[in-house]
């Protein structure tokens, strides 16, 4: 495991019984009911030992999960069995139509065809290659998809087309070489696809790119920039403004975590914003979930089993709300990401092999009863989509 992982595994395996949906606080006056209809799926990459799997499962009006029939679906290529901590390991096409799951073990992206019930099973003529070695995360804007690579001896960003049938095609001329021991962590598109920003954990770097007409990257004015913490980790666009960039700094120490605020410019030139970066207190922030009206954000703090919440001013400053404890001790929360609707906050538990589930009302979060549910117990999971 590298060293700049944060996730520890529990040395006793999780079962997956049959989940029956609860119900959350009656306080929150959102999830009072308690059986409720199907609303969409949520999906986690398992990140399976041998051949990876994807677990699915119905998300339900309240926000209880039920695994889908036949979940964990196969993806076909190989994931590592053991933690590897990144963002956007687990992705959604722009047409909901495909599941795009690194594959870390085997060095390859399977792409999932999601079938009307829910479930998924591998599009024809994948897993491909990544491009490099031990595949982190991907970004995905329209045809265009982008990989960080972060495995020994091919630490990189690389480009795909992505065509209507789910095929992924290498993109010519797009690979990014980073220097050995990068650790790259995170990949992701702008809302409106015109910049792409990746980081690198270990050497504490920020990675900007203007994208090309043809999927081309061409690189910032004096990028790569030093990040304003120790381990830049978990990054997101404001939905609302694709100009304004987020990073957690998730290495600063115990209780010294920070969230950065940048302007991107159309030349993909970072420039702090306010009194960046904006104190966590808490340690070890990584994954970072913005909400989709852009008012609130969310920082899941892997050490401090904790997630913090903060209000965002226009102009992209951040005022911390508070913190929030996960249900479970030890449970190594990472990956975040909201429902559609925006009333739930889904949060991968890797050293807990789970899925925790929160009401969020604002910048205001209220654990549900239905919380945590179980994961495979051979899986190692990151990465989620909630559709």
């Amino acid at each position: 495991m590298k060293p700049a992982r944060l996730v520890a595994l529990l040395t006793s395996a999780l079962t997956l019984p049959a989940i029956v949906p609860g119900t959350s606080s009656a306080a929150t006056g959102l999830f009072d009911s308690p059986r409720s209809s199907v609303v969409g799926h949520l999906y986690v990459n398992d990140n399976t030992a041998g051949e990876n799997t994807v677990a699915g499962f119905d998300r339900r009006s309240d926000g209880s999960l039920t695994p889908i029939p036949g979940s964990p679906f196969r993806a076909g290529g190989a994931g590592t069995g053991a933690g590897v901590g990144s963002q956007g390991a687990l992705q959604e096409s722009a047409d909901g139509r495909y599941l795009l799951a690194v594959d870390a073990g085997s060095g390859q992206i399977s792409v999932l065809r999601i079938t009307p019930d829910g479930g998924v099973r591998p599009v024809s003529g994948g897993p491909v290659s990544s491009g490099g070695a031990e595949p982190v995360s991907v970004a995905v804007n329209g045809g265009l998809v982008y990989v960080a690579n972060g495995g020994s001896g091919a630490n990189n960003y690389t480009g795909f087309t992505l065509n209507r049938s789910g095929h992924l095609r290498p993109l010519a001329g797009s690979t990014i070489v980073l220097p050995e021991g990068s650790e790259p962590g995170d990949v992701l598109f702008n809302p409106s696809g015109t910049n792409l920003v990746g980081v690198r954990v270990k050497t504490s770097l920020i990675d900007s790119f203007a994208v090309g007409a043809d999927g081309r990257l061409t690189t910032a004015p004096e990028s790569p920039i030093a990040a304003q913490g120790p381990g830049p980790f978990g990054s997101e666009f404001r939905p609302t403004d694709p100009n304004q960039l987020f990073v957690s700094n998730a290495h600063g120490g115990a209780a010294a975590g920070t969230v950065s605020a940048f302007d991107v410019a159309d030349d993909g030139a970072l420039s702090s914003i306010g009194e960046s970066p904006f104190a966590d207190h808490e340690t070890a922030p990584c994954w970072v979930e913005i909400s989709h009206d852009g008012q609130f954000l969310f920082t899941v703090n892997t050490a401090s089993n904790s997630i913090s919440r903060y209000e965002i001013a226009p102009t992209g400053s951040l005022e911390l709300l508070g913190s929030t404890p996960l249900k479970e001790a030890g449970a190594g929360a990472e990956d975040a990401r909201l429902d559609p609707e925006g009333d739930v906050l889904f949060v991968v538990e890797t050293a807990g092999r789970a899925v925790a589930g929160f009401s969020a009302d604002g910048g205001a979060l209220t654990a549900l009863a239905s919380s945590p549910t179980p994961l495979p117990s051979n899986s190692a999971p990151f990465g989620i989509v909630v559709n």
